[in-house]
Parts: C-alpha cells; structure tokens; sequence
C-alpha cells in the first residue's frame, strides 16, 4: 500500500496517488547472479567464490576483520567450510542499484553432529564490473560453535 493512499485526497494530487514510482527503483533490477552465487557458497567451494570476486577483494564475515585478496579468501572460506557439515541459504530476496547488490534471508549452518543453526544474514556486495570488490555478511553466528 501506497503511503499516498494513507492520506486525505486533499493533501495528495491525484498525479500523486495514481502514478507513484520510487525514485531508487528505476535502477533496481534483480537477475541470478545472487542466485547462482549461493549455489557456489552452499556447495561449499571456497575457491569458486574467491573466483568471483577481484584480485584484491576484501571478504568479511559477521564480525571477524576483512580478508583480502582471492588466495587469503580461498583459504578462510576453506577453514570455514570444513569447520561445518552444510550450509544452505533459503527465502531470499536480492536487488541491485548501481554498482552495489543486496541479499537477505534464512541461512541454515547444519554442524558435524547434525544439529542446526538458522538465522537470517543480509548481505552487500560493492561490485566492479562482474566482479565483487567488497563482499559484506552480517549475521549473527555467535551461536554456530556452543
């Protein structure tokens, strides 16, 4: 519903209330790249991702310091993947403006003795080209090891 549709007709031109479009939406599009990208982080292929990314990009996970470069990328998503038994990120919506792309949802960490974790992550991608520069998580995943 339409924040126009809230207020007195009086206050809102009819210009207004029948043909609104956000500003930001005229560049947004949405397309499988995010899509395609879980598919690789969900297979659990450290160095299918780092692919993705530039030669100097910087990765960072919830809270711990940024890693850069692919090589460094490779190597801690490879430590991470081996610390779990699965991952699988469900219910997710992406945009992208500009040069920048966005993600949120469920992901689901499945441990070594089968128990589950799932809590929602949002994620932003600062892109150059196809590649991505900066990928950004946020998630809370301080329960994932207790």
């Amino acid at each position: 519903m339409f924040f126009s549709s809230l207020v007195p007709e009086q206050f809102c031109p009819p210009d207004v209330r029948f043909n609104y479009k956000p500003h930001y939406t005229e560049n947004m599009s949405t397309d499988n790249f995010i899509k395609d990208m879980y598919s690789i982080v969900d297979a659990k292929d450290g160095a299918a991702l780092a692919a993705l990314m530039t030669e100097n990009g910087i990765f960072r996970f919830a809270n711990i310091p940024g890693v850069v470069g692919t090589e460094a990328i490779t190597g801690f998503l490879d430590n991470f993947y081996q610390s779990i038994k699965g991952i699988r990120h469900e219910q997710i919506e992406d945009w992208k403006v500009d040069n920048t792309r966005f993600a949120t949802g469920m992901v689901t960490y499945t441990r070594h003795d089968d128990s589950a974790l799932s809590i929602p992550f949002s994620v932003i991608l600062k892109m150059q080209g196809d590649l991505i520069h900066e990928y950004l998580i946020f998630v809370d995943a301080s329960e994932l090891y207790k």
